[in-house]
């Protein structure tokens, strides 16, 4: 495994952030993002547009293969399509959700299975936190959810650490994301579902190969919040840390991640230490994309989109703030076009909400 070294400050100004310790990474910086008219900070100038605004507290953006979307507002329980027109409606409410701090609904996913299309959507309960699924029914600009099946129950649910995460891997299973919900000796405990990220079929079962007997895929996590894939096949994680680092690291099978015996780089053999940490005050990271080799991060209290290259599961430079001024980002995700659509998250609580937040941001990277 790469291990990070201290590498210099960058050299990047963003709006409303004073200048900070870096992040660390095992190879030369790379070039600062230029400055565009709304403010913030993007590659080549190009600002985003926005999508859809108005948003309440949302969370998680789930595409659809019309070219429209599906997104979770965490506080009321509530599924919007944004459709490929950019208009906006409600597809329904999923029942049962009951939200309280960071906890209520989270990450969404959609999965195909036969002739039916499912939406998964991770929430929290009255007595835990839960993955259940509806089939979506009718299509385009017309969708509604179905009868709900519980797929997974019996995480662990608190005012904060709730994880909440879903994407289905390429190898066809679910992946979920759990938080210690307050109590990180769970998280050393494979027997636990919290601290953890999960690997499970599609209807619910521990899925084969898991190197615990169980659902638990990798362990000694303090709150995931974003998981994808490299085109490579690499697995990465974005992970809150406590008071000083926040951590990208490469998921393994069987993997203990540290918490709550270390956080961020400890050089402990006993623990897999992220390939890049972030102080707390520039990430406390959410939704995580893949773009082939390249890797966005949507940070809340650092409110900005980092970039991070990769290459067969190392780290190429440092990473770069690539996006910044909109506030706090909850999720990325890339469309079939190739851009990046952002969720700020203004409205939830923490943030300064401006006119028109919450947004669903459009990104053309360069």
């Amino acid at each position: 495994m790469v291990r990070i070294l201290l590498a210099a400050t960058l050299a990047v100004a963003l709006v409303g952030c004073a200048p900070q310790a870096a992040p660390t990474s095992n190879a030369p910086s790379e070039t600062a993002p230029s400055s565009t008219e709304s403010g913030g900070t993007a590659p080549s100038g190009a600002a985003p547009s926005t999508i859809v605004d108005g948003l309440a507290a949302p969370w998680s953006i789930a595409l659809l293969p019309d070219g429209g979307a599906l997104v979770s507002q965490r506080d009321d329980g509530t599924i919007l399509e944004i459709t490929a027109a950019h208009t906006v409606r409600e597809v329904g409410v999923v029942p049962s959700v009951v939200a309280d701090g960071e906890a209520g609904l989270n990450g969404i996913a959609v999965h195909t299975d036969g002739d039916t299309t499912w939406l998964y959507a991770y929430h929290a309960a009255s007595s835990d936190n839960r993955v259940v699924r509806m089939p979506l029914r009718g299509r385009a600009g017309s969708y509604r959810l179905g009868a709900v099946e519980v797929v997974l129950s019996g995480i662990h649910k608190a005012t904060f650490h709730n994880g909440g995460r879903i994407a289905f891997g390429p190898d066809g299973m679910l992946y979920v994301t759990t938080g210690d919900a307050g109590s990180s000796t769970d998280s050393q405990d494979t027997s636990s579902l919290n601290g953890k990220i999960l690997r499970v079929t599609p209807q619910g079962q521990s899925a084969p190969g898991n190197p615990f007997g169980n659902a638990v895929y990798s362990y000694g996590h303090r709150n995931v919040q974003g998981i994808a894939w490299t085109a490579d096949g690499t697995m990465w994680a974005s992970e809150f840390g406590q008071n000083t680092w926040d951590e990208l690291n490469v998921i393994v099978p069987g993997g203990n991640y540290g918490w709550p015996v270390v956080e961020g780089i400890a050089h402990d053999d006993r623990f897999r230490d992220p390939l890049v940490q972030w102080p707390t005050d520039q990430a406390s990271p959410s939704g995580l994309a893949a773009r082939g080799s390249e890797l966005y991060l949507a940070s809340l209290r650092g409110e900005r989109l980092w970039r991070v290259v990769t290459d067969r599961g190392s780290v190429v430079g440092d990473p770069s703030p690539v996006l910044s001024g909109y506030g706090r980002l909850r999720d990325v995700t890339v469309a079939a076009d190739g851009s990046l659509w952002i969720l700020t998250n203004n409205t939830d609580g923490r943030g300064s909400p401006r006119s028109g937040d919450d947004r669903l941001l459009r990104f053309a990277v360069a």
